[in-house]
């Protein structure tokens, strides 16, 4: 009797385990930087030389970490921006690449993460800046987001430069080139056969006696 009273418990048990699963992941909303920190800091942004993709049509992904339950997200976030991810605020304010022909490559962001603080579970959060600045995909070391629940960092900036489109299809690129020395080819050997020799006057005469 006992065991059969042990079954239904482990089976429930084994139930609430598995609809327990992994904590979801909340997804970043477009928010509002508070006030005080709206027009602070703003980055001194390299001038806009028509290269590439305009900065207001960049896509930067920024990765956030949060330590407490080790949950890491992509926030895709374009430069004006601000998106809310809990208790934290992440507005960019521009990102950057390297064109492809330059060495070494590297991808920046300037982004600016402030970060929620309760005196008490419910009561209203007070926004506090835990990092203003550029962050770098290939130099992370050169500014870390120093926290210690949350951390953010730059992954990826969408954009292109001249020469990056797709190239032209084959026949786009050498179809009149090589029509061009098939017509050359065919018309070698007409041009190559040389006229018949006309014969000599000596020839002409000689015939004639």
């Amino acid at each position: 009797m006992r065991r059969a009273t042990a079954l239904p418990a482990l089976l429930l048990l084994g139930m609430l385990a598995a609809c327990k699963g992994e904590p979801s992941v909340p997804e970043g909303q477009e928010t509002v930087v508070p006030k005080e920190f709206a027009s602070a800091d703003t980055p001194a942004v390299v001038a806009d030389e028509g290269l590439g993709t305009p900065r207001e049509e960049r896509v930067a992904t920024l990765g956030l970490l949060n330590k407490r339950n080790n949950l890491t997200q992509d926030i895709l976030i374009k430069p004006g921006e601000s998106k809310r991810v809990g208790d934290v605020i992440v507005r960019l304010a521009t990102c950057e690449k390297t064109p492809p022909w330059e060495n070494p490559p590297e991808t920046g962001a300037f982004v600016q993460v402030l970060i929620a603080q309760r005196s008490s579970p419910g009561a209203n959060p007070k926004w506090m800046r835990a990092f203003s600045g550029w962050l770098f995909k290939n130099s992370p070391s050169l500014n870390v987001v120093e926290h210690p629940i949350y951390d953010v960092w730059v992954k990826d900036c969408a954009m292109s430069f001249p020469g990056e489109e797709s190239p032209l299809p084959p026949q786009g690129r050498g179809g009149a080139s090589s029509s061009t020395a098939a017509t050359d080819a065919a018309a070698a050997p007409e041009a190559s056969a040389s006229p018949a020799a006309a014969p000599s006057p000596a020839a002409s005469a000689s015939n004639a006696e």
